[in-house]
């Protein structure tokens, strides 16, 4: 009995440090996935669409009279995301901590853009933080659905043309080299379409590697050239200028001016303040350019519309809008009619480009396959054409 006694209690004791060890080896895993977190956490980019959601639900949250960091709190154990919770997590402790709303996520420019934080310090200065994240959280949202359509509209022909390279390199490097060794037994020379497509099969064959590597040299080329300023200024300058897509990329532009900057002066924030937020929130050199002089001019006195007047970059319709809404001290309210007329025309040329998409690129993929395929086939129809004369 002692020793079924000893036995049962090694046995128990051993189950427990098991126990144990397991729980330690659990502890230490959550400890580590947590530090990987908060790391992660602190360059983490949030999307626009979450910050769109994030927004609209703490404006709701204030105004039914919930203190902030309340507000915080319920946002941080309702959201899904792990990282941005860290990042709610931060910023609750650091408005605890005494720091303003404004500080706090000032700290987390990845997770909270230029325009967010800005709207907040105006919402402080101005009591009416409910209100202005309001308005914000429309312009957030505006923003994503427009975003949203324009890459439901690119993704049909992406994938088609992706569609379209795969399957010509599948028959160049696979099904034509068949054709070629059955065209080399009949000891005739072959249509220069067929003769050209089986050089190009066996030069890709045998030079995948170094295509692979000059694409991929080009690319990496281009991305760094794109990353200078020079580069990016004639990125912008190619883009605007497009054949099918340019008009849209202009519009697109237009309406993200009009509306940040109308928002910001609606919020209360200083002119000069609103085009340093416009100018980094627009990415593209043209506004850019425009919001420096815009500036210049309104710090010498000026008005708005005298810049936008010499400027090419902006349409006269918006010029004259603008203009007439600093007669009547409501520019504001003509930059949103402005930025909601071009919304519209975004989506009609939406509509349009993917209608007109389709049967383009349906017409590309007919003479693309349908090239390599007769060009294949050539040399049949001539042997047959050969044959039936014989007889």
């Amino acid at each position: 009995m002692a020793i079924i006694s000893s036995a049962s209690g090694q046995s128990a004791g051993s189950l427990q440090e098991t126990q144990r060890g397991r729980t330690n080896v659990k502890t230490a895993q959550a400890l580590a996935k947590m530090k990987a977190l908060e790391k992660r956490s602190k360059n983490y980019k949030l999307p626009m669409g979450e910050l769109a959601i994030f927004t609209q639900q703490l404006a709701s949250l204030l105004t039914a009279g919930l203190p902030l960091v309340q507000c915080l709190e319920a946002l941080q154990d309702q959201t899904e995301d792990q990282c941005f919770r860290i990042v709610i997590r931060d910023v609750r402790s650091d408005i605890s901590s005494g720091n303003s709303f404004s500080s706090a996520v000032r700290k987390f420019p990845n997770s909270f853009n230029t325009l967010f934080v800005s709207m907040v310090e105006a919402g402080e200065a101005s009591g009416g933080l409910a209100e202005i994240l309001m308005k914000v959280a429309g312009y957030f949202e505006s923003t994503v659905k427009l975003t949203k359509k324009v890459k439901s509209a690119m993704t049909y022909p992406i994938a088609v043309i992706g569609l379209a390279v795969a399957l010509v390199n599948v028959l160049l490097i696979f099904v034509i080299p068949v054709f070629a060794a059955m065209f080399a037994d009949f000891g005739a020379k072959l249509p220069a379409p067929t003769q050209f497509l089986i050089d190009l099969s066996n030069f890709m064959k045998k030079w995948w590697w170094a295509i692979f590597s000059g694409a991929y040299g080009a690319y990496w080329g281009l991305s760094k050239f794109i990353a200078t300023p020079n580069g990016r200024r004639q990125k912008d300058l190619l883009l605007v200028r497009a054949p099918i897509f340019g008009n849209l990329i202009h519009k697109i532009a237009l309406s993200r001016f009009c509306r940040t900057y109308a928002t910001l002066i609606r919020s209360g924030v200083p002119i000069l303040r609103t085009l340093e937020i416009v100018s980094a929130a627009s990415d593209k050199v043209q506004i850019e350019d425009a919001c420096q002089e815009i500036a210049k001019h309104v710090s010498q006195g000026g008005q708005v519309s005298v810049v936008l007047a010499a400027n090419t970059f902006f349409p006269p319709m918006m010029k004259h809008m603008v203009k007439a809404g600093e007669a009547t001290g409501n520019v504001d309210g003509m930059m949103t009619k402005i930025a909601d007329f071009y919304d519209v025309e975004c989506e009609a040329t939406v509509s349009a480009l993917t209608s007109l998409i389709e049967p383009i690129l349906i017409v590309f993929l007919g003479v693309v396959v349908g090239g390599i395929v007769m060009a294949m086939f050539l040399p049949i129809f001539q042997l047959g054409a050969v044959a039936g004369g014989l007889q």
